[in-house]
């Protein structure tokens, strides 16, 4: 379904640009940035009845690229793994409500039946209008990952990596499985992690008891990522750096991040940000179904889970178990924890994953001929008040 393109004037705004924040007004035709104007022209604002433009007051807030989060497994009450295209409209209209204008379905640890289903529906919603955020494909975490770090992955369905599952899933929806997570210390890991990097698919480590030596290895293999930094990973000791102190230390490796300041302390988050280059860093939600709801008892890859307070946690063993966090609020914490400034977090939440897609040159950023993926916050940063995805708006707050 073609969706009927027409111009935006987003006016009264701080533009969180690529170099710069300019305060001024941005157009929007045709699905991307046309224009971007420092201060306001009264002569050059355009006629809202003869140009068919739809003119938006931003009230002087933050006019950010929208976000891309590369971890997410639902969000209001739906979850991925439902491989529904009622649960996906859930989903990404819910993230595009707090600011995610592009999104990897991630599956849990599971059959390779439910994970096909997921690859399947994955597809097919790409196929049709995607109302809401995008989805850019699938994040395929686990099944081959560690017993010993399961986390809030269904041990009952870990099992050695699969090259033949892999080649099946990209025969079938070339493109649509973008990445992988898995330990890169099981046996037959590494012809995996290269297989993967010669089809263009994001190898990462993630739920893994690697030593530091098997990471490095697997780097030197193809693998360029690591999921959910410091969480269900073999952690740093100054003898044995791990998994956490390779992927501190490697700038070959993109470190994700919850800030949330449940998973990670805010010391440990700043150590990761000191560490890693700037253009490494990826803010990601690991949001589950309960996201958007209140606390309660709640369902993730057939695990029961407890919300209190906003923390998800496995009812048995009380490991954490994803999150309920947005990134808008990633974003506010990322800043609140680190000092950086917006322009820096904000690359974080929107053009490192772009590049890490190999979307940069499309999206990720604010500028002239890109994709009008785009989010309008207050002044504060702690609400949305628009979304845009392709120029289109799909969230008034």
């Amino acid at each position: 379904m073609a969706h009927r393109m027409e111009k935006c004037w987003i006016r009264n705004v701080h533009i969180v640009a690529e170099d710069a924040i300019i305060e001024g007004s941005l157009m929007i035709e045709d699905g991307l940035i046309v224009s971007i104007t420092q201060g306001e022209d009264s002569s050059s604002l355009p006629a809202k009845e003869a140009d068919n433009v739809t003119i938006v007051d931003g009230k002087g807030g933050w006019l950010l690229p929208g976000f891309i989060d590369l971890h997410v497994h639902g969000g209001y009450g739906a979850d991925f793994m439902d491989a529904a295209h009622e649960a996906y409209d859930t989903i990404t209209s819910f993230h595009a409500s707090k600011g995610t204008t592009t999104m990897l379905a991630t599956t849990v640890t599971a059959s390779p039946e439910a994970i096909e289903a997921v690859i399947d529906a994955t597809a097919s919603y790409i196929e049709a209008s995607m109302p809401y955020a995008s989805l850019a494909g699938v994040h395929v975490e686990g099944p081959f990952i560690s017993e010993r770090w399961p986390g809030a992955q269904n041990p009952a369905y870990i099992t050695a990596p699969r090259l033949d599952w892999l080649q099946r899933w990209n025969r079938e929806k070339p493109g649509i499985v973008k990445l992988l997570t898995l330990a890169p210390e099981k046996e037959g890991a590494l012809p995996l992690v290269s297989w993967l990097a010669e089809h263009g698919i994001i190898a990462a480590c993630g739920h893994t008891d690697a030593l530091y030596e098997e990471i490095e290895a697997a780097v030197d293999a193809g693998l360029s990522h690591a999921v959910h930094t410091f969480n269900a990973m073999r952690g740093l000791h100054h003898r044995e750096p791990g998994t956490a102190g390779a992927v501190l230390t490697d700038d070959r490796i993109y470190a994700e991040l919850i800030a949330d300041g449940h998973h990670v302390h805010p010391a440990a988050i700043r150590l990761l940000a000191a560490s890693k280059p700037g253009d490494k860093l990826i803010l990601i939600t690991d949001a589950m179904s309960a996201a958007g709801l209140g606390d309660g008892q709640y369902d993730l890859g057939g695990l029961t889970v407890d919300v209190q307070s906003g923390v998800a946690r496995l009812s048995e063993g009380g490991s954490l178990a994803g999150s309920t966090l947005t990134m808008l609020d990633a974003v506010r914490n990322m800043m609140a924890y680190t000092g950086l400034n917006l322009m820096q977090v904000s690359r974080m939440a929107s053009a490192n994953p772009a590049a890490r897609l190999g979307l940069q040159q499309l999206t990720g950023s604010i500028a002239s001929g890109k994709q009008a993926d785009l989010v309008l916050t207050d002044q504060s940063l702690l609400s949305v008040q628009g979304t845009w995805v392709r120029g289109r708006r799909v969230y008034s707050g």
